[in-house]
């Protein structure tokens, strides 16, 4: 038997439409998010869950909340799966960033994991808080379902973790606000990645364009 965690990213903020870093500002859900987590819901309401884990920030509790609604269990916020601090860099655009870190922001992209963002966090700690996150909750669901609502940043890391992938290439995994992850638990090095950012649930208008 095997630990299956379903991972969602949270439903759309409205700086997510203006592609600002949100990192760990809590910003709440816009209408479409919410309307994209009641789209996930619906999706999911048959399944049987063991139990529901959010991210401590509201966008993803109140995704996870809406989620879990129809199974009338509560949700456990952690806050170890909080997006990445981004420092300064939260509340800007990549452009803003580009013009006013220019040299920062060129380290970063080339090496997340060893280059520090001005007043947040490295790719590696926000990987080493995450994964063993996740870790502990497998732990203590070693057979069943799980879901766990979190951001981009966050499934990233996990998927990355047990694929194999270098992290420093995170970012070339593609997360969609409200896209669906599985991943069977067999044990840690054991996982297989069941399916990956899908949005078959979403309506044409939900989901940005490839």
């Amino acid at each position: 038997m095997a630990s299956r965690l379903y991972l969602v990213r949270h439903g759309e903020t409205n700086w997510n439409k203006e592609t600002r870093f949100q990192g760990q500002v809590d910003i709440p859900l816009c209408e479409k998010g919410i309307e994209q987590a009641e789209a996930v819901s619906k999706r999911l309401a048959g399944q049987n869950f063991a139990a529901f884990f959010s991210s401590s920030l509201s966008r993803a509790r109140e995704t996870a909340d809406i989620i879990a609604k129809p199974h009338n269990k509560p949700v456990q916020a952690v806050p170890d799966l909080q997006e990445m601090n981004f420092g300064y860099w939260e509340g800007l655009t990549v452009e803003e960033i580009r013009q006013k870190y220019d040299r920062e922001s060129a380290a970063w992209w080339s090496r997340p994991l060893e280059n520090r963002v001005p007043g947040g966090e490295t790719l590696v700690e926000l990987a080493e808080r995450s994964v063993q996150a996740v870790k502990t909750i497998i732990q203590k669901y070693p057979e069943g379902q799980v879901l766990l609502v979190t951001h981009g940043g966050v499934i990233r890391c996990i998927v990355a973790a047990v694929l194999g992938i270098d992290l420093n290439q995170y970012w070339r995994l593609r997360q969609d606000n409200a896209s669906l992850s599985i991943i069977d638990f067999y044990q840690w090095d054991k996982a297989i990645l069941m399916l990956y950012n899908d949005c078959s649930h979403l309506a044409p208008g939900q989901v940005p364009p490839i």
